[in-house]
């Protein structure tokens, strides 16, 4: 499905972003991992798949950090395929009532997840409009439509995600590049657990019980959404926010 595809994801430290990398070398995709923080893990779990991958550090925060991202790799593959927004602050966030929360962490919220997302689409636009071609996947969550409750900082920043999705389509169709988003429930990851604290397992259990499907959204629960919004199975799909959320929200 994305044999020879050049793929992005950034926030491949670990978890989701970890899974989507390795699945992706697993399907033949060229495959470019990058975060703030040490991606040694992912590094020696893709090195054991493929050696068409670059292991890069980046800040989404710094625009020049982005754009080196992307001149990197179009320096080693020559383009762009794919863009997969995964980077955000979520399990480093303190849960609260909204108007208790820190004005500094709302502020670190605002600032990876919108802004950074936003440096990363920038810093991609110029090679994907020059290629005409082209497959952003921005990382949303059910918290922007379910109003996750003692998140509002969280679930802010991902309703803006969603609208920069829509607008980034519009504008950018007409050079054959498709901007979508992902909107997952609560899914069993480190950063989940972390910032569920001591009542995880409650929180993972009361969550499914809300859902049509009753499970814990796992890690590769998700991937497939990822794959098919990256290949051109999805090639006629743009604007869309696609709900991997057991059935929570019907919409």
């Amino acid at each position: 499905m994305i044999k020879g595809k050049v793929v992005i994801v950034t926030g491949a430290a670990r978890g989701l972003g970890q899974k989507y990398i390795i699945e992706m070398a697993k399907e033949g995709a060229k495959v470019i991992f990058a975060d703030i923080n040490d991606c040694s893990e992912t590094e020696v779990k893709v090195s054991e798949i493929t050696n068409d991958y670059l292991c890069l550090n980046l800040n989404v925060t710094e625009f020049d950090s982005c754009c080196k991202l992307v001149s990197s790799t179009v320096k080693k593959f020559g383009k762009v395929d794919v863009l997969v927004n995964n980077a955000a602050l979520y399990g480093a966030l303190k849960s609260s009532r909204f108007e208790d929360i820190d004005p500094e962490q709302w502020d670190r919220a605002m600032n990876v997840n919108v802004k950074g997302l936003w440096n990363c689409c920038r810093a991609i636009s110029p090679v994907m409009r020059e290629n005409k071609n082209g497959s952003i996947i921005n990382i949303a969550s059910l918290a922007a439509k379910y109003g996750m409750p003692y998140a509002a900082d969280y679930a802010t920043s991902k309703a803006a995600v969603i609208g920069l999705t829509r607008v980034m389509a519009r504008e950018m169709g007409k050079d054959n590049i498709r901007v979508n988003a992902v909107a997952p429930s609560m899914v069993k990851t480190e950063s989940a657990k972390e910032f569920l604290g001591e009542k995880a397992e409650r929180g993972f259990e009361v969550i499914s019980k809300g859902q049509i499907l009753q499970k814990t959204l796992e890690v590769d629960d998700i991937y497939g959404t990822i794959l098919y919004l990256a290949s051109d199975h999805s090639k006629f799909v743009t604007g869309q926010t696609i709900m991997v959320d057991g059935g929570s929200i019907l919409s």
